[in-house]
This record gives C-alpha cells, structure tokens and sequence, in this order.
C-alpha cells in the first residue's frame, strides 16, 4: 500500500527525515520491510509548514527514490512540520492529484491502507461530502474522499470526532454492499501545530504504525550516536515503520487507537468508529 511520516520539533532539514535514516523513507519506497508491498513506486508527495498559513506540497508522480527535484529540494528545505508519503497504488490512477497529502486550508492528510470494495461504495460515501467541499476534491482515491468525509464532518473543530464519524460511514456504507471488512488505514493529519494519527482496521489487522520515544532519554543511553544529536529534545516522529534499528527508540501504537502529538508530548487515545445513526442520535450533522 504506502509509508509515511510525520515529523514535529525544532526545524529540520528534509534530507535528515527522508534520505539519511538508515531505512530512511526513500529507501522504503524500494524495499520497504513491514509494508504490504515492498516496493512503494507509485509516486510521492511531502507537505510542510513555513512562513505562510497555508502549508507548501511538492508532489510527484515519480518513484522517490529516482527524483532528482527532492533530493534538490530536500537538501536545501528546513521545516518544524513535515509530512511526507510513498504510495503504492491500490487501484486509482498514477497521478499527482491522486499523491499525498491533501491539503485543505492549514490541513494536511494522508493514508495508508484502502477503502475495500471501493468502486461499489464510492458514489454513496462521494456525495456524503459537503457539496461545497465537493469542488476541492481533485484526484480519484479512497484516500482524498477519506480526508473530504472528514472535513464535512468537523475535522478543523475536532479531528478525532471526525475521524471516528468518516470510518463510521465507510463501514456502514461498506456493510450494506456486503464489504465484510470496509476499511484499513493508519491515517495522519495535522493543523501545522498538532498532529493526530490514527491506527485501525474492520477486522482488527491494521497496518504497522510507530511513534519515536523522548529523544533526550535516547542521548542519555546513546551518547555517542550523532544521529540523536541532529534533532531537538521536542522532535516527535509518527511513522509506518521504524527509520532504523536503534534498540528502544520506537513503540508500536497500538490497535484501534489514536495518538496525538503537540508541544513534544504524545498521548494515546482508544479509537471506536461512531456509526451514522448514533451520530444523528447525539444530534450531529
């Protein structure tokens, strides 16, 4: 399917994130160790946060690991605020419109995973979406509909409602095609000062998801690894799989669960999908 990762912390150079790690997120595009695909050649996308409101995107329908422009790029761009994803199509058109993240206003998405069953349920969960959103929607994958279903639903004023809601629908819309398993994703988005990340599944099999410990307890175990030394004490990585084999550097966000990352602290909710009827019973559009 696809690899991302979500950086917070001190500004960084995006060659230090995308090309140094040892199985930095370039080197996942061609031989990726947990993904379900090993080779995430479908095109890249990075989004990142600077001097303006609206976070910049470079977008590729090229295999990161032969794009000359983001090794340029990457090598001269720092950022505090960093997302940047590998795709391996699950069906929809290599594209740049259909390369991740999204965007939406200061909001950036993107997933791994699948809608299954996909073409049978597109055109109920397409017009679910606020038809004044409708216009904004560029590309043709299960992914752009997923950040559009939740943005209608509130994201900007509580993304884990939203979230919850937009997997609820998937799985009730899916259900009644007979999809057994709508839904598999580990999704990121952020507002450019929060990152929320979310792992889960319909059958409870989600694809890999980690979140980097506190660096300074790293350093401290560590003290002669320069790698630690390049990032700030605050500096937080969600990612689709490790960027190395530093023992104790990474934990497995759990199934079913939410993590919010702010200020260089990250605190792990459950999850559960919030089905339509319910949400209408709280009296929620």
């Amino acid at each position: 399917m696809c690899r991302w990762l979500a950086y917070s912390g001190s500004p960084v150079r995006l060659d230090e994130l995308l090309y140094r790690p040892a199985n930095s997120l370039v080197l996942q595009s061609k031989h990726a160790r947990l993904g379900a695909e090993t080779t995430n050649g479908d095109g890249f996308g990075v989004g990142w946060y600077g001097n303006v409101p609206t976070p910049g995107l470079f977008l590729s329908t090229e295999p990161a690991w032969n794009d000359r422009n983001l090794r340029e790029i990457a090598a001269q761009l720092e950022s505090g605020h960093v997302f940047a994803h590998i795709r391996a199509s699950t069906g929809s058109a290599v594209q740049k419109t259909n390369c991740h993240p999204f965007r939406h206003g200061r909001w950036l998405w993107m997933h791994n995973g699948l809608i299954a069953g996909f073409p049978a349920v597109r055109r109920e969960l397409t017009l679910a979406v606020d038809p004044l959103l409708f216009p904004e929607i560029q590309g043709s994958t299960d992914s752009e509909i997923l950040f559009y279903l939740a943005v209608t639903f509130g994201l900007e004023a509580d993304p884990v409602a939203a979230v919850a809601r937009t997997v609820g629908l998937v799985e009730e819309v899916g259900r009644r095609h007979s999809v057994v398993n709508p839904i598999q994703m580990t999704v990121a988005t952020t507002d450019g000062e929060t990152t929320w990340a979310f792992r889960y599944s319909s059958e409870a099999r989600s694809r890999s998801l980690f979140h980097s410990v506190d660096l300074s307890t790293l350093r401290h175990q560590y003290p002669d690894n320069p790698a630690l030394h390049v990032l700030s004490d605050d500096a937080r990585l969600v990612v689709s799989e490790p960027l190395g084999d530093l023992r104790g550097a990474w934990r497995e966000v759990p199934e079913s669960t939410c993590i919010v990352v702010h200020g260089g602290r990250e605190e792990l909710r459950p999850f559960t999908p919030v089905a339509p009827a319910t949400a209408a019973a709280d009296g929620v559009r």
